[in-house]
């Protein structure tokens, strides 16, 4: 499928916060569902209407035979604005989450009136690796990669201090549709956002973990320098799923990042 076209399927989601609230849209890791923003959600709803999605094939959400693009991917979070007759949204992603919402800001920059990026990257080479890992899960399932994405995911001190929260972590990962999770791999494989950044004007918080294998701080770096009205957050110890092993760190930043956002842009409530 080319860039911009619509899911096949229904964009599984879940709105919660006031109604006359700017909407806030909450964009989650390959591997995880939206119940990975559970503890940003828990504060930023007091200010934002959240508008949560589910990738293909994660948290029960349907899936279709992949690849997929990253254009694919955003023009999906399109359409369910538009079914829920949102003009305007601020956008925070995590990792996957946040390469859809920096093709969303380049693409659509109408539409999102502020930009939270958390450990992302927009290039994420080598391809190949992105193929075969997709290959390695639709043949031999979620379970052949958990390992692997786990250690990745979360320091070895935070994986013995916090064994429960990582155990829920690890099904939630593993109780992803292969080919959903392939699909997306696939995307990430296919995708290089570098060009597109140098004509977003959205204002941008990125965040980075020092720890973090799979976005280490440089990848924020490069978009920081890209993005025109763009700053940098490295958090200390902050591996790639800092939302939840730094979540009072990265919750308190993107609620100063989008209040402060929201009070500049009176267009960001008035046009939803």
């Amino acid at each position: 499928m080319s860039d911009g076209r619509a899911w096949p399927v229904p964009v599984a989601c879940e709105f919660d916060g006031p109604q006359d609230a700017p909407v806030l849209v909450l964009g989650s890791s390959l591997g995880t569902s939206m119940a990975m923003w559970d503890r940003q959600a828990a504060e930023l709803r007091d200010t934002f209407r959240l508008l949560r999605f589910e990738l293909p094939g994660h948290g029960g959400a349907a899936a279709w035979p992949g690849p997929y693009t990253i254009g694919e991917l955003g023009a999906g979070v399109l359409a369910l604005l538009d079914a829920h007759g949102v003009g305007r949204a601020g956008y925070a992603g995590v990792s996957l989450g946040g390469m859809i919402g920096m093709w969303l800001a380049a693409h659509a920059p109408d539409r999102i009136a502020a930009l939270g990026l958390v450990c992302t990257s927009a290039c994420l080479p080598p391809a190949q690796g992105w193929r075969d890992r997709a290959s390695v899960v639709r043949g031999a399932g979620m379970g052949a990669v958990a390992a692997l994405v786990i250690a990745r995911w979360f320091t070895h001190d935070y994986i013995e201090r916090e064994p429960a929260v990582v155990a829920s972590v690890r099904e939630m990962l593993e109780g992803a549709d292969p080919e959903g999770y392939a699909g997306c791999c696939e995307a990430i494989a296919s995708m290089d956002l570098r060009a597109d950044l140098a004509g977003v004007t959205t204002p941008t918080l990125v965040i980075a973990g020092d720890a973090d294998p799979a976005t280490p701080p440089e990848h924020g770096r490069e978009i920081t320098a890209r993005i025109r009205f763009a700053r940098l957050r490295v958090l200390p110890g902050a591996s790639h799923l800092a939302v939840i092993s730094s979540a009072p760190q990265v919750t308190a930043a993107l609620h100063e990042h989008f209040r402060q956002a929201a009070a500049a842009d009176q267009s960001w409530r008035a046009e939803r």
